[in-house]
């Protein structure tokens, strides 16, 4: 048995195309059964790899016990390994994510650091087959298009998943087979998060119904990996008869598209490369049923707008000259893939006074209309909040240790011509909330869920 899932792995590698010999693979190992596997299958094949591991801190002394028996795994193995701390409680109260979504960002963008910094060409997730059915009905229940029901990818950039043909109990047969230690992470028994609803209460009786369904539900998800497979290529042959080229940009014309076809759905997967995400092809739909020109909608690297019967899309360094005006009744704005909500309420009503990263609370009796919201320029300045002296921004940005892509996206909120936010990091000194303040301005960006055509 444990010879037949070392082959099959083997395979699967070389059917795909996840590995060259010239490769540097980094694996994630969480020190469950899933990951140490992984491992084991590794010290078997021909590949070589180094070992990341993340102690997230959620579970006390379970983490820092995971995190020993990695290590002591690698050690024995003689293999290159890694180890990082995360607050993660603390990082998902600053960003106001999940602390599922805050764990997830923190590792990927860890484990992407590590590719650059050590030479590591792949990323080695140990996702098997029953995490894919689980992410298919995670999906399902949230909202989503086609591509949200094709389950977990193979592959995603960097980012391999060479166990996904695996099933759950093969891994467990394996392990208990070559006597491989691993831990057991007690929050996997708990029905707090929504994944573990699914696999302890939902699938369970689905299985009770129909013995088969894993292997039917993997049949389902090829069926449906095939059919979005078509969608692509028929999509990037409209793009060919619909595109071409602008000054500055890429311009799609309308009119040559099927009347026929959903449209929505269409302009979402031609901008989808851009980094559009669904909500914003919706606003950007609308604008079109009421011929509203001169409107842009921007991602994080793209801005898009209509002109003449055409979508215009440009990269971000085009368009920062560009500028949303926010008059006083505007409640949202999408700015760089993200979703900027306005709302004064009476300073009783506005709930805790604590300033988060992604949300501005301001005297709303210092704001002058309409608001304007940019990408920062060199020049800019303001007086974060704490302060007492201006600080140009580039200075702020560079003794926040903010990564060049994410300056290049840095937004500003201006009140006339007074930056009162920098978006997601400070506000400015002289608009803070105050004891004589009566009303509130609370700003807060959302980064947009892609969820509806995901």
């Amino acid at each position: 048995m444990a010879d037949k899932l070392l082959n099959k792995c083997q395979e699967y590698i070389h059917r795909h195309g996840l590995l060259s010999t010239g490769d540097r693979a980094l694996l994630a190992v969480s020190g469950g059964v899933d990951s140490m596997v992984l491992l084991d299958l590794f010290s078997r094949m021909p590949y070589r790899y180094g070992v990341a591991h993340c102690n997230f801190h959620l579970r006390g002394i379970e983490g820092d016990e995971d995190a020993l028996s990695v290590q002591e795994k690698c050690r024995e193995l003689g293999v290159e390994h890694f180890n990082i701390d995360f607050d993660t409680a603390a990082q998902a109260r600053a960003t106001g994510e999940s602390i599922e979504m805050a764990a997830r960002r923190l590792r990927y963008d860890w484990f992407h650091r590590l590719c650059t910094e050590h030479g590591y060409t792949k990323i080695v997730i140990a996702h098997h087959s029953d995490d894919s059915v689980e992410t298919f009905f995670i999906h399902l229940i949230r909202g989503t298009g086609l591509r949200g029901l094709t389950g977990i990818h193979v592959t995603n950039g960097k980012i391999i998943r060479p166990l996904l043909f695996a099933t759950r109990r093969e891994i467990l047969d394996y392990a208990h087979e070559k006597k491989i230690g691993f831990r057991v992470d007690s929050s996997n028994l708990t029905t707090k998060y929504l994944r573990n609803k699914i696999r302890l209460g939902i699938i369970p009786r689905i299985k009770e119904i129909s013995p088969q369904f894993g292997a039917t539900m993997t049949s389902n998800v090829e069926r449906l990996s095939d059919a979005l497979l078509f969608i692509d290529r028929q999509i990037d042959a409209l793009r060919q008869r619909i595109t071409e080229p602008t000054g500055r940009g890429t311009a799609f014309s309308i009119d040559r598209i099927d009347p026929e076809l959903p449209r929505n759905y269409v302009l979402y997967e031609l901008l989808r490369p851009y980094g559009f995400n669904s909500e914003v092809v919706q606003d950007l739909t609308h604008s079109l049923d009421t011929a509203k020109c001169g409107t842009r909608f921007y991602s994080h690297t793209h801005v898009a707008y209509l002109d003449r019967g055409r979508i215009i899309v440009e990269g971000i360094q085009q368009a920062r000259a560009y500028a949303l005006s926010v008059e006083q009744h505007v409640q949202k704005v999408y700015g760089l893939g993200g979703l900027l909500t306005f709302e004064t309420v009476e300073r009783e009503d506005a709930g805790s006074l604590q300033q988060l990263r992604h949300t501005a609370l301001l005297d709303a009796a210092r704001i002058t209309y309409p608001l304007t919201v940019r990408l920062w320029e060199e020049g800019d300045s303001f007086i974060p909040l704490g302060m007492s002296g201006r600080k140009k921004v580039s200075d702020f940005l560079i003794d926040e240790k903010v990564a060049l892509p994410d300056k290049n996206q840095q937004l500003v909120v201006l009140s006339g011509k007074e930056i009162v936010w920098l978006v997601g990091r400070r506000i400015d000194e002289r608009y803070k909330v105050t004891a004589q303040t009566t009303h509130v301005l609370r700003i807060a960006r959302q980064e947009c869920d892609d969820a509806l055509y995901r």
